[in-house]
């Protein structure tokens, strides 16, 4: 089932649409205030729509969706506001919002909508960008389509193989991945070469994406069995495991 992320400051309605979208067959979770949102999406929760109120406090719907935005995140975004004002409805699509809808909404329209904007998401086809195609690992968020990565905001160039390194960490992000999957998946399996390459290029990737390579935070090493992606946040002075 679809995610919902809901963001509002009053809980009536967070309690409203909670009922309305799991009642409609949807996991809805929602939010408060605006750091739950970057804390979520940072740390790869998955979540496949937001339903974001343009009224917060200490940041406007319209920053919260900016940043998401300049960061990469294309999840799917649908304002619900009180607003009902031509200029605001403009402000929210330029700003990179998917749908706009006003207070008090429909719930049938709201759940036709939110179905509308999934199925854009998931077409493959006429130009639409899928979900899919940018994955987040944490900090990490790598644009299959566009072939980039940003990592805490900052893109980074990377080759051929280290891209292709990071992005299978990635969708194991969190989990032990051995040197010889590694060989196997980026070098091909009539690769004969020494694991050793792999971490030749680990450290090539970690002297680009670590905020300090001495000490790293995001690609663990697991002694005598390979390397690790961590989601969490990086955490200066946190003990890294040395490589062997």
């Amino acid at each position: 089932m679809e995610r919902i992320l809901v963001v509002d400051d009053e809980e009536a309605i967070l309690a409203v649409l909670q009922f309305h979208l799991e009642k409609a067959g949807y996991v809805a979770e929602t939010a408060t205030h605006p750091e739950e949102v970057f804390q979520r999406l940072r740390e790869g929760e998955p979540v496949d729509l937001i339903i974001l109120d343009h009224m917060l406090p200490d940041m406007s719907g319209l920053d919260i969706c900016k940043i998401l935005r300049q960061e990469g995140i294309t999840i799917p975004i649908i304002f619900l506001t009180a607003l009902d004002d031509e200029v605001e409805r403009v402000l929210c699509l330029e700003m990179g919002a998917d749908d706009y809808i006003t207070k008090p909404f429909r719930p049938r329209e709201l759940a036709a909508r939110i179905r509308a904007v999934l199925r854009r998401y998931q077409l493959s086809g006429d130009g639409e960008r899928r979900s899919a195609d940018v994955l987040h690992a944490g900090p990490v968020i790598i644009d299959l389509a566009k072939h980039t990565v940003t990592v805490f905001g900052q893109e980074v160039s990377l080759t051929l193989k280290e891209f292709q390194l990071l992005h299978h960490l990635a969708e194991h992000a969190d989990k032990v991945v051995t040197r010889d999957t590694l060989l196997d998946h980026i070098w091909g399996f009539k690769y004969t070469g020494d694991t050793r390459v792999v971490d030749v290029h680990i450290s090539h990737l970690r002297n680009k994406i670590e905020p300090n390579p001495a000490s790293p935070q995001l690609i663990k090493t697991v002694r005598g069995v390979g390397y690790k992606l961590i989601t969490g946040r990086a955490v200066p002075g946190d003990d890294p495991e040395e490589d062997e």
